[in-house]
């Protein structure tokens, strides 16, 4: 029998999304809603220090997923959202905040990170570990990034 996750460990907490990823049905989805207001409030920070918290918390990230897969002994088990978390992060970098943004981000973010196009696929599936579970995520991030600045640009 596997194990359950453990709130009380600081580390399955923040891989769970603090606790967003328990959402019985779209955990992912759940995990990105949950990360909204943080990222919203980073996007008023200076952008260095919007980057090096993104930095750090995809370090920290690869630590705590590896931690809460390994403990449950489910690799990148649905309801670890931290990757999720970053990789929204990742998708609002040089975003203007607005509720607009923020709306177009989310629903870019999760199309990118459920249809997992090439290379977001190839990674989710052939890189293991904590990098493996945030990788795919932050390149989603990513793809999902370039796709919101090129609408902005276009429509904004």
């Amino acid at each position: 029998m596997k194990a359950a996750f453990n709130l009380k460990k600081w580390q399955h907490l923040l891989a769970l999304g603090f606790g967003s990823g328990l959402a019985p049905k779209a955990p992912g989805t759940f995990g990105t809603l949950a990360a909204v207001p943080l990222v919203a409030a980073l996007m008023l920070a200076p952008l260095w220090l919007y980057l090096l918290i993104v930095m750090l918390a995809w370090v920290l990230g690869i630590y705590v997923c590896e931690v809460a897969a390994r403990d449950v002994g489910v690799h990148d088990h649905g309801a670890i959202v931290w990757d999720e978390v970053v990789g929204f992060a990742v998708t609002m970098v040089l975003v203007p905040l607005s509720a607009w943004s923020l709306l177009l981000g989310f629903v870019l973010f999760r199309f990118f990170d459920i249809v997992k196009p090439w290379p977001i696929r190839w990674l989710d599936q052939k890189v293991a570990g904590g990098h493996g579970i945030m990788l795919d995520d932050i390149v989603a991030g990513f793809m999902a990034c370039l796709a919101l600045h090129a609408v902005l640009w276009c429509f904004g």
